[in-house]
């Protein structure tokens, strides 16, 4: 990937861990397969829903590194004898993939449920509770 000039700054020393995010974000967004949708679910919630037809809960695999969901699909090779798998068509994609989604700071990964040959995958940001501190004031001897 192209080094971006915006990070050659001498404006921004430091800022590596960001561009990183971004490269990540951009290659994550240049995969196509399976299609995916973002539903804001209000409250600081998302719901990400990846079309997985033919997939078991067996052959998905959800997890989270490092502020990175990662959602992978297998396909285990055929057994079938060679004539029995004769399409004439084949629309149907039949591969494995690696899906991935860069996280902010704080989101949270619920449960994940496969529904239809959707995968729905619940996230949210838990508001920080605020917490009023009082200070005592000293006074100057």
């Amino acid at each position: 990937m192209n080094r971006s000039i915006l990070f050659d700054s001498p404006y921004l020393l430091g800022f590596e861990h960001t561009r990183s995010l971004i490269e990540r974000a951009a290659k994550a967004a240049a995969e196509g397969y399976p299609p995916y949708n973002v539903e804001d679910r209000g409250d600081g919630s998302l719901r990400i829903t990846l079309a997985v037809a033919g997939f078991s809960p067996a052959q998905l695999d959800v997890t989270v590194e490092d502020r990175q969901l990662t959602v992978a699909g297998r396909r285990e090779p055929s057994t079938a004898a060679a004539g029995e798998d004769a399409f004439l068509h084949r629309g149907i994609a039949a591969r494995g993939f690696i899906r991935n989604f860069v996280l902010a700071d704080g989101m949270v990964v619920g449960n994940a449920t496969l529904e239809h040959g959707l995968l729905h995958i619940d996230l949210s940001r838990p508001q920080p509770e605020r917490v009023v501190k009082r200070i005592p004031i000293q006074s100057a001897r």
